[in-house]
């Protein structure tokens, strides 16, 4: 009974050494093949990113500077008129009559003013000789010069009634685009009731936006660290791109900026100069404007594909001397067209995975097989742009950057 027991005992012990020694020895790791960017520390254009409203030049409200009423309208509504073109026409007649009256009485005067001089002239020669007395001499002096001041208050009058003649005939003070008419042809026009329309000039326009306090204070802090650069003559490129997306073709420059803070708000105003020649910007319109000319020195980028977006934040895949994957935390900044500046976690001069970085894990063995092509690394590319729009009044402000 002993022996039926060994035998199979034996046997099954031979078979177990004799698959222990048949086990393959494990398969080496398949080295993963990947496409790689070469960093290189390089001075990088920034164009800070704004939410802008037009505003024309020169607005001007038409008013009505004498009462009367309207009787005619000489423009089209809307159009755009010339510099002195008549718009409005107001009743000429009580005007000119009164015109009419300021110039007898100016030949009234005038008449007066000559009996006076010869009155005069009559009373020098005899007083000499002691033929008349000194007060009929003074009184004649007197008359003649009262006279002569009558001539003038009448001139200033007719010159007043002529002014208010012309003013029925209201004109155009600038070239510019014209808003609707505000009284009809046979109202009257007063001084509670002056405004006609407005004209607003289109050449140039003025392009206006608002900047918040934290991000006057982030651009202060980064401009300090020497991680932002602004241009040496402060003179910045404004650039606009329109409700459908286009570039507008003309760059405009920075004229104006508000010297206090809005207390409601929190923002201050900043007022570009923009031409424009063919008026295809008109007052009113929200544009974004983007403000070019500063540079942040030294920045590291990236193709934006090459970083990963993970639980615990951003990383990208570096190629170590050992030919190995290594996992690196950084810190995003801008996008720069298709490129990622990378603020914080890589340095120049290294080798980032951009093409297979799926498939890696740390420590993994890679094979490079080639450079990123030049299309990944955002060759010809806008500047980087900075989103730094101001926040509504009920929101809290954002920060000018993603890192500093």
């Amino acid at each position: 009974m002993k022996l039926v027991l060994v035998i199979p005992l034996a046997a099954a012990a031979l078979g177990m050494a004799a698959c222990k020694k048949a086990a393959p020895p494990p398969a080496a790791q398949q080295a993963v093949p990947v496409q790689v960017f070469k960093t290189t520390a390089q001075d990088l254009p920034v164009t800070f990113d704004f939410v802008g409203q037009t505003e024309s030049d020169q607005a001007v409200d038409i008013r009505a500077r004498v009462a009367g009423f309207l009787i005619k309208r000489n423009y089209t509504e809307g159009a755009v008129v010339k510099a002195d073109q008549l718009l409005f026409e107001i009743d000429h007649k009580p005007f000119q009559a009164q015109l009419d009256a300021a110039r007898a009485q100016l030949a009234q005067q005038k008449a007066r003013l000559e009996v006076a001089r010869a009155n005069l002239a009559r009373v020098k020669p005899l007083a000499a000789r002691n033929a008349l007395s000194q007060k009929d001499l003074d009184d004649a002096n007197g008359n003649f010069h009262e006279a002569a001041a009558g001539v003038e208050q009448a001139q200033a009058e007719v010159k007043t009634q002529e002014l208010n003649l012309s003013y029925t005939y209201v004109r155009s003070p600038v070239e510019g685009v014209s808003s609707f008419a505000a009284l009809p042809v046979g109202a009257y026009v007063s001084t509670t009731n002056s405004l006609l329309t407005t004209v607003s000039t289109l050449q140039p326009m003025r392009i206006n936006f608002s900047i918040s306090e934290p991000q006057t204070l982030a651009f202060r802090a980064q401009q300090q660290a020497r991680t932002l650069v602004a241009p040496d003559d402060r003179h910045y490129t404004v650039t606009v791109i329109m409700a459908d997306g286009a570039e507008y073709p003309h760059k405009g420059r920075i004229t104006f900026s508000e010297a206090t803070y809005n207390q409601h708000t929190g923002t201050y105003l900043v007022r570009a100069l923009m031409p424009n020649p063919d008026g295809a910007l008109r007052p009113g319109q929200f544009v974004r404007v983007l403000v070019s000319g500063a540079s942040r020195p030294g920045a590291i980028v990236v193709p934006q594909r090459a970083v990963m977006h993970g639980p615990k934040g951003d990383l990208v895949f570096v190629v170590n001397q050992d030919s190995k994957a290594e996992a690196r935390p950084v810190m995003v900044g801008e996008l720069s067209g298709s490129m990622w500046r990378i603020a914080k976690g890589l340095q120049g001069n290294e080798t980032v995975v951009v093409d297979g970085a799926g498939k890696l894990s740390a420590g993994a063995p890679v094979r490079v097989t080639g450079q990123a092509p030049p299309a990944a690394v955002g060759e010809g590319s806008r500047p980087a742009t900075v989103p730094v729009s101001a926040p509504p009044p009920s929101a809290p402000a954002a920060p000018a950057t993603r890192a500093s």
